[in-house]
This record gives C-alpha cells, sequence and structure tokens, in this order.
C-alpha cells in the first residue's frame, strides 16, 4: 500500500466534516475492535515504491490508547495528522512518507493491546485513524505493550525503502515504563502467532531496528508520567539510547516535534532545527525534546542478545 499523495485540500475537507470542533467520544465512537484493524486477521502490511511515491519511507505512529493517553489520537484526528504530513512534505526530513497508525494498550489485560492500519499516503490514513477503538483499559502493572508494535513491525511489515539501504522509522508514544517482554501466550492470542518462547524488549528491539529506526516519545501531560516522570525515563534508559527517548511537555506541538527529530536525525544541526520554528513556544518544546537527539548512526540501540536462531511463525486464522 502507499498509492496516491496526500493533498492538503482532502484533509480539510474531512477535518472539517469529521473531526474539527469534535469531542474525542464523539471522532472515534467505535465500541470494539475493526477487523480491519485486528492483527490477527493481517498477514502483512507493505509500503512499497510506486510512481507516485518512488522513495517511500515508512512511518510507524504508535499510539497510546489506554484511559489517560486517548488525547493523543484525539489531537491527531481533529488537526495533528495533517499539520504533520504537511510538514514532511514542506520540509522533506524524508522522502514520500508512507504512513501507518497503531493503537496500542496493554496485553496483560485489554482486549485490543493492538490495532493496526494499512500504510498510507494520502486521506486514507485519515479515515483509518478515525476507525481506532479507543479501549480506554491498561492496567496496574506501569507499563503499556509498547513493544507489541515493535514485534508486528519487525515480522509482519515488508518495505521497500530497505531495499535502497534505508530504513523506516518508528514512533511509539505513551506516559509508562518500558515494558519488559511479550509472552508467547499474548503473542499467540493477539497476533495469531505460535512461536517457541517468550520474547524480552531487547530481542524485540534488536530486531525491528534492522528495519526501522525506533523512537519513543514520553508524554509528560500523561497521568503516570506527570506522577512519576523519574521512572519512566529511568526505565526506558535501560532499552534505548537517550537519543531515542523524546521528552513531550505539550502534545500539542507533536508535529513540529516528530519533524524536528527526523530533521536531526537526518543530519541537520538541532540549534538550526530550533531556530526554523518561528514561535517562541513552539521553539522551546522543541528544544527540549531533541536535547539528546544525534545524527543517524550516531548512537544504536542498546546491544541485546540475539536469539540463536529466529523463530518460525505459523500464521493462524
Amino acid at each position: 500500500m502507499g498509492h496516491g499523495r496526500w493533498s492538503d485540500r482532502d484533509w480539510d475537507s474531512y477535518a472539517t466534516k469529521n473531526t474539527r470542533g469534535k469531542s474525542t467520544r464523539e471522532i472515534f465512537n467505535n465500541a470494539s475492535l475493526k477487523d480491519d484493524l485486528n492483527p490477527r486477521k493481517i498477514q502483512f502490511r507493505e509500503s512499497r515504491d510506486s510512481k507516485d511515491n518512488p522513495n517511500s519511507t515508512p512511518i510507524i505512529l504508535a499510539l497510546d490508547v489506554t484511559g489517560s493517553m486517548g488525547m493523543i489520537a484525539a489531537e491527531l484526528a481533529r488537526d495533528g495528522l495533517g499539520s504533520l504530513i504537511e510538514k514532511i512534505l514542506a520540509r522533506k526530513p524524508v522522502s514520500d512518507p508512507h504512513i501507518m497508525i497503531m493503537g496500542v494498550g496493554d496485553a496483560n489485560c485489554d482486549s485490543a493491546p493492538l490495532q493496526v492500519s494499512q500504510f498510507e499516503a494520502d486521506i486514507r490514513i485519515a479515515k483509518q485513524l478515525k476507525e481506532l477503538y479507543l479501549e480506554g483499559g491498561g492496567g496496574g502493572n506501569h507499563f503499556e505493550s509498547y513493544n507489541l508494535p515493535w514485534y508486528f513491525a519487525a515480522r509482519k511489515t515488508e518495505i521497500d525503502s530497505v531495499s535502497r539501504g534505508k530504513k523506516g522509522i518508528i514512533f511509539t508514544f505513551g506516559d509508562e515504563q518500558a515494558p519488559p517482554s511479550l509472552t508467547k501466550e499474548q503473542i499467540k492470542h493477539y497476533l495469531g502467532d505460535t512461536i517457541p518462547k517468550d520474547l524480552s524488549s531487547a530481542e524485540l528491539l534488536a530486531e525491528v531496528s534492522k528495519k526501522y529506526d525506533v523512537f519513543h516519545v514520553v508524554i509528560e501531560q500523561g497521568n503516570y508520567a506527570s506522577r512519576d516522570p523519574k521512572r519512566v525515563y529511568d526505565s526506558w534508559k535501560q532499552v534505548l539510547p537517550e537519543s531515542r527517548i523524546i521528552p513531550v511537555k505539550d502534545y500539542k506541538v507533536l508535529p513540529e516535534i516528530l519533524v524536528s527529530v527526523m530533521e536531526v536525525y537526518g543530519g541537520k544541526k538541532p540549534q538550526e532545527v530550533i531556530n526554523s520554528w518561528q514561535d517562541e513556544k513552539v521553539a522551546k518544546v522543541v528544544k527540549e525534546a531533541i536535547a539528546k537527539v544525534d545524527a543517524a548512526g550516531a548512537s544504536a540501540p542498546k546491544k541485546a542478545p540475539a536469539p540463536a536462531a529466529k523463530p518460525k511463525v505459523v500464521f493462524t486464522k
């Protein structure tokens, strides 16, 4: 997937009719997981080069949709998604963006801890964003299953950019600690894959990093991070280098932050990126968010022991 091109006119028309000025409940009124987004029913998602997008860059936005984090999806649906794509196309930190939206919950207790859209390059991604089921769950274990997107991206996406020597990008968003692992039972239940053993987050990160540059965005306005930010950041530093952990003090500035991260990671000097934002409030939030980001290759995800052999996956219906 990923044909077509983004149109500001299409976005303005769609958002005006469907999302702007509406409450989170009005935008996301689904009572359960949609079949089209159910990972058990998906064999692969594809980001393919095409005439419209000859140098595609797959970008995954994996949104925490538990109780304290639903505002992120709503902000993207109202204005943020259009603003993000418009800024990517205007500033060109990457070429030909193909956007995938994921919804993330807690595999220990939620009914739908992972939801997965197609990769899209036009208004279809906005329509799929609106299809998310905001379960509003989460448990009392101090983390959500932010590693489920890593599993799916590593094993269930096929992306042409890798054949050109270019990785995709995955951003997970949330306010809680890094999860320790995924059990083979969780993977079987929610994705339908049979694997021989549990997978630690370190193993999953090592695998997904072969195809994607991985970032985690800490939403400090979330309930958990606002109460105990040190615990949140300390846990993520055990998994990712600080250059891949993005602190966000104002989620309404997410489009500018994500574009800035991509620009710095692509080689631009941080101060140049900060100075490019005319709004002083935006520039301040961006400065704090990209303070530790390095150019590509300056720091890799923390090394983890890889499994002796890649587990064989059996797809079930």
